[in-house]
């Protein structure tokens, strides 16, 4: 039961409240940070995972999403990633547009035109030894050209977001033999880490830690042959094996080999990884094995199939431009309406390093040997996942 009041005592009441409360809005009103323009919005939509990389770093790899809510350009001038006060990353200039996905005339730009999203594909890689941050901000400097005189110059922190503390899960070899190519894998390689795409309703990027895995003969070539032929490539027909003791999700079969040497055109969605299997591993992680020849695949969905057994055969099929294996691990059974994870490889071999991507795209449009710096003698890792163009053995 509320009881009030007589109404004098009522009205003196509520005066008294009326100007406590008035009171305490001045002292809110006096205590509270100058009002500022904030134009570049922050935000993370997938919490970084840290991994082992071969390199014996550990690395954190995710999207910053920056959005200019004003009117006007945004021009960025600096980037930062902090932990507290230790301050892990800085972009500026041409090194932070690098970082962000190339403007309407495919240019690297730090140029957020007016209502205009964009994201910046962030790398932090911490030596061995190093402390893993448990949470991350971001700090932006940038010209909001659209900002009231005065406040056109803006600096500004956001994009809180804790670090993921999950394990990464432990897998074995996806193939086996030597001189297999990771290509375009972890950190920076653009083809794979910033493939962005609208899912469902949802910003996916499925192919974060994605590796295309091709492989050298004995002389350094991708290829030997007509390029047209797809025996004429070194991987063609090689086992692709299940990493681990897993539940068959999906297969895709029956699609056809491309021609390599170029893309095809009018690829849908559901048949851009071509033949396909996808595993669940448990723990709500999934790996992609795709572009495998028709008629190859030795599974079906449903099944439970044992590490290293075989699922099918490299091949060239869906959206691909030559035979490789592309591998993945994801959150979710669905090959694109999904997040990619990382993972690590239990046991393999560096026997070297490609020299550059350029020198890679080279090497398979001409057949040519592969520039390669060779790790002398080869170096073991473990429970870690294989850095981009590094040269590979997987023993058995």
């Amino acid at each position: 039961m509320i009881v009030l009041p007589p109404p004098r005592r009522l009205a003196a009441t509520l005066a008294l409240a009326g100007a406590a409360t008035l009171g305490a809005a001045t002292v809110c009103a006096a205590e509270r940070a100058p009002e500022q323009i904030t134009p570049v919005l922050l935000s993370v939509q997938s919490a970084p995972l840290p991994l082992s990389g071969s390199d014996g770093h550990t690395h954190l790899v995710y999207e910053l999403w920056l959005n200019n809510a004003s009117s006007g350009d945004a021009v960025l001038e600096k980037l930062e990633v902090l932990d507290g006060e230790r301050v892990l990353l800085v972009l500026e200039g041409a090194a932070l547009a690098a970082r962000l996905r190339p403007g309407p005339q495919g240019e690297p730009t730090a140029t957020l035109g007016r209502y205009v999203q964009n994201f910046a594909a962030l790398h932090i890689s911490l030596p061995p030894g190093a402390a893993v941050p448990q949470h991350l901000t971001h700090r932006i400097s940038a010209r909001a050209l659209a900002a009231p005189p005065g406040q056109q110059q803006v600096v500004h922190e956001g994009g809180a977001v804790a670090v993921d503390a999950r394990e990464v899960v432990l897998i074995g070899p996806p193939l086996q033999g030597a001189g297999y190519i990771a290509g375009d894998s972890c950190c920076d390689a653009v083809r794979h880490t910033r493939a962005a795409l609208p899912v469902n309703g949802r910003i996916r990027v499925a192919q974060r830690f994605a590796v295309d895995w091709e492989q050298l003969d004995a002389q350094g070539r991708i290829y030997h042959g007509p390029p047209q032929a797809l025996r004429s490539y070194t991987i063609f027909g090689q086992p692709a094996l299940a990493v681990a003791d897993a539940r068959v999700v999906s297969v895709v079969d029956g699609l056809p080999e491309q021609t390599p040497g170029r893309y095809p055109s009018g690829i849908a969605l559901d048949q851009a990884d071509g033949n396909s299997v996808v595993l669940d591993l448990g723990g709500q992680r999934f790996a992609l094995y795709a572009h495998l020849q028709p008629g190859s695949i030795t599974v079906k969905a449903g099944e439970s199939v044992r590490r290293g057994q075989v699922l099918g055969k490299v091949g060239n099929s869906g959206n691909s431009v030559a035979p490789h294996l592309h591998f993945h691990v994801m959150d979710g059974p669905l090959p694109v309406d999904a997040n990619g994870l990382p993972y690590a490889i239990d046991s393999f071999w560096i026997t070297g390093h490609a020299a550059s991507t350029a020198a890679f795209d080279a090497a398979e449009a001409q057949g040519t040997p592969l520039l390669v710096r060779a790790v002398e003698p080869p170096r073991q890792a473990r429970n870690s996942l294989p850095m981009d163009l590094s040269i590979v053995r997987f023993d058995p």
